[in-house]
């Protein structure tokens, strides 16, 4: 009798802990490969994100991260890493270079153009002189063509008038960017003012590389110090602190939006010329293979790239439609922006060198 009933207990027993897993769902954790990489520092807040992380490992993967600016990537040791995160293409080739491998599949999952972050009060000087135009309170445009020109006459704050009633806007009229020699930001903004600076053409010789240096070197010099990455002026912006005018990318204006952060004289300038920054995804070893085409494909993880304000590739509609109850500071279709291609590698690091002098 006694045997039986430790049979009976047993079947009990192990029925119970079957019905725990179903009633659980089975979700026992996901057996899931550890990848490292190194990102631009606007990726961070998308990899610490509790629900990225989530989505990460449903699909097999941990991932660890570090930040750097995407031009000096291909001076690490990349041997460490599984993956290079770099937000744009262009340094691509260096880095795949440098960690010695050849044909990478690699993928480019978002993107963001590059904005202006500016004072309320700052932004209406600039349209009331011809420098900008607004499309709402919160937004608005630069216009490249008339601000290089105001650079490059070291044109003054107190010198455009209405200035007076802000005494806090004074000094040289500059936007606060990034080391273009190290950072994305910053150097596909030399992209642009190149661009614009040398007849709307993309420089792509020395000619064009003489003809517009002394210009970015006024645009350089100018701001004193730079910052390696875009988190750092933008933080400061956002609490208070820092220049009128800072280079940023939307995504960065996009997910303080979709949060209610944004500060109420925020207002986002988009250049009238701009390159866009398609962040790409470099697998250094096979652990890291899929990882970048998962960013691009899942449909969970695309929408949380989208809550942290990149825009999927081939996502305008779900970047539109997350985003339009903040249309008050986004250009969701980019209207009105003329996109350009970048320099060479080659080019664009001479014209870094020479605008810092």
């Amino acid at each position: 009798m006694r045997r039986i009933l430790a049979i009976v207990l047993g079947v009990l027993l192990l029925g119970g802990v079957v019905l725990a897993v179903i009633l659980d769902g089975g979700s026992q954790p996901t057996a899931t490969k550890t990848v490292e990489g190194v990102i631009g520092s606007e990726k961070a807040e998308f990899f610490r994100d509790p629900d990225v992380v989530k989505a990460l490992r449903n699909k097999g993967y941990t991932v660890k991260t570090e930040t750097s600016g995407s031009w000096a990537m291909d001076r690490l040791q990349l041997s460490r890493y599984d993956f290079a995160f770099p937000s744009s293409s262009e340094p691509a080739p260096e880095i795949e270079a440098a960690a010695g491998i050849k044909g990478a599949q690699t993928a480019r999952p978002f993107f963001s153009p590059l904005v202006v972050i500016a004072r309320s009060n700052a932004a209406r000087v600039l349209a009331d002189n011809g420098l900008a135009r607004m499309t709402g309170r919160n937004a608005g445009t630069l216009l490249m063509g008339p601000y290089l020109k105001a650079a490059g006459e070291d044109r003054t704050w107190q010198q455009l008038p209405g200035s007076a009633a802000h005494p806090e806007l004074t000094g040289t009229v500059f936007v606060k960017t990034t080391d273009p020699a190290t950072s994305n930001s910053g150097a596909l903004f030399l992209a642009a003012t190149s661009n614009v600076a040398n007849d709307n053409k993309v420089v792509a010789d020395d000619a064009g590389i003489e003809r517009t240096a002394p210009l970015l070197r006024k645009l350089v010099s100018v701001q004193g110090a730079l910052e390696p990455s875009t988190d750092d002026p933008f933080r400061s912006f956002i609490s208070g602190s820092g220049e009128p005018l800072i280079l940023a990318y939307e995504a960065q204006v996009a997910a303080l939006v979709q949060q209610k952060q944004a500060p109420a004289d925020m207002v986002v300038l988009y250049p009238d010329t701009t390159v866009n920054s398609p962040h790409t995804f470099i697998p250094i070893t096979g652990e890291a293979r899929e990882l970048g085409t998962l960013l691009a494909t899942d449909t969970e993880l695309r929408k949380l790239a989208v809550r942290h304000g990149f825009r999927p590739q081939d996502g305008v509609p779900e970047f539109t439609a997350a985003t339009a109850s903040h249309g008050a500071y986004l250009n969701p279709e980019l209207t009105g922006i003329r996109q350009v291609g970048a320099p060479t590698v080659k080019i664009l690091m001479a014209l870094a060198e020479r605008a810092k002098g």
